[in-house]
């Protein structure tokens, strides 16, 4: 039985967190994994935004959830579970002083949950406030969401920037494609299944083809996404991911470090790409305008220019 929890969203406001955290929280509610008690902490960064959090909570679960998921009545008890707080992640100003005296007034040894649906480059100082105001118990957990940096150096500094206020059991680093049911099957599928694993190997397949088709475009993300790009976004986190799980020997146990070690088997394998090999190996392009099931879309560049 789950105990009550707290879980403060950094970035409450953004796109992440209306698009996907709220209705994966909304769900949990739904099935039971949301304990009396819980409460979660959308952080925004003016008053203004803070006394509107709630309607625009409302509109986006309206939104996002899959039609016949939201009704009045769980959304009532929901929303008497969302505290949204003002919050400058990157100051340690008063604002963090009232967080804190939020989280400690119930039950300061419940266990905390800080989910960073921030920019990367604020990870680090976002974790040090944290430190310095006490907020961090040890049943803390902080969750940080793909992509960590951008490019190997400046991962590595933002995880040891990390690691200097959370122990390596208290990081969690998500990739919340592998939370998409078709991807939790495969594991499942694979080792689970004897015809298939029998099968599943390079005598019996010839090759391996992975494609993300998406049905929407930039919308609301056009200042990060022009900034990462299609390979940062979703090349060296989401579909790596899915390559591994397609690729990898059967873990000894089913833990995290197990899938891990195999996982990490499968890209030491890999064939680096290097920059002479670009222009062979790789297509590159951007959509344009077009129909999409009968509604006429934007392309990128229209879509880039409004943002």
């Amino acid at each position: 039985m789950l105990n009550p929890f707290d879980i403060v969203i950094f970035g409450g406001g953004g796109d992440l967190a209306l698009r996907k955290l709220l209705p994966a929280m909304y769900r949990a509610y739904q099935e039971g994994n949301l304990p009396q008690g819980s409460r979660i902490l959308p952080t925004v960064r003016e008053e203004s935004k803070r006394a509107e959090y709630i309607e625009t909570a409302h509109q986006a679960l309206k939104e996002f959830l899959s039609k016949g998921e939201f009704n009045a009545k769980d959304w009532k008890a929901f929303s008497a579970c969302l505290v949204p707080v003002v919050t400058n992640v990157t100051e340690a100003d008063d604002d963090w002083d009232k967080l804190k005296t939020i989280l400690d007034e119930h039950d300061a040894d419940k266990s905390r949950v800080f989910y960073l649906s921030l920019p990367p480059a604020v990870y680090g100082s976002c974790c040090e406030i944290l430190s310095t105001k006490g907020l961090i118990t040890p049943t803390s957990r902080v969750v940080v969401e793909k992509p960590i940096g951008y490019c190997g150096s400046s991962a590595e500094e933002i995880n040891a920037k990390i690691a200097e206020y959370f122990s390596e059991e208290q990081i969690f680093r998500i990739d919340h494609y592998l939370g998409k049911e078709t991807v939790q099957n495969l594991m499942a599928l694979r080792f689970s299944n004897s015809l298939f694993e029998n099968m599943w190997d390079a005598k019996s397949i010839d090759n391996i083809q992975i494609s993300l088709s998406e049905t929407v475009g930039l919308e609301s993300r056009a200042g990060f996404y022009d900034k990462a790009g299609a390979l940062r976004d979703m090349v060296q986190n989401h579909l790596l991911q899915l390559l591994c799980l397609v690729a990898m020997e059967s873990p000894n146990k089913l833990n995290a470090n197990s899938i891990r070690t195999e996982k990490l088997k499968v890209l030491e394998s890999l064939r680096p790409l290097v920059a002479t090999g670009v222009d062979d190996n790789i297509i590159r392009g951007q959509y344009v305008p077009g129909d999409l099931d009968g509604k006429i879309v934007p392309g990128y560049l229209e879509e880039l220019n409004e943002g």
